[in-house]
């Protein structure tokens, strides 16, 4: 995932939420109005769901190196020796 796609997640999240709030507040009685908060409500799902989707994928990239350093450090000190005296 690059950040391009992580910053047009968050830009799709905001414009849905912005447009749901524009449709609550012009929200008369008319056909056409109702037409459009529903279509705002659908998109506000989905971006949320995939604004999700980008927040749980950085965290899981960032546990695995995390996971990736910690093993190699592992490896490190089990391979490290104090008592072997060099010949």
């Amino acid at each position: 995932m690059t950040t391009a796609y992580f910053v047009q997640c968050v830009i799709s999240f905001v414009v849905a939420i912005g447009s749901v709030a524009l449709g609550v507040i012009y929200l008369p009685i008319d056909p056409w109005v109702r037409a459009f908060f529903a279509v705002s409500v659908l998109y506000t799902v989905t971006s949320t769901f995939t604004l999700a989707k980008c927040v749980r994928d950085r965290q899981e990239i960032a546990s695995m190196a995390s996971r990736v350093d910690q093993a190699r450090l592992d490896k490190l000190l089990t391979e490290h020796d104090p008592y072997k005296v060099d010949a």
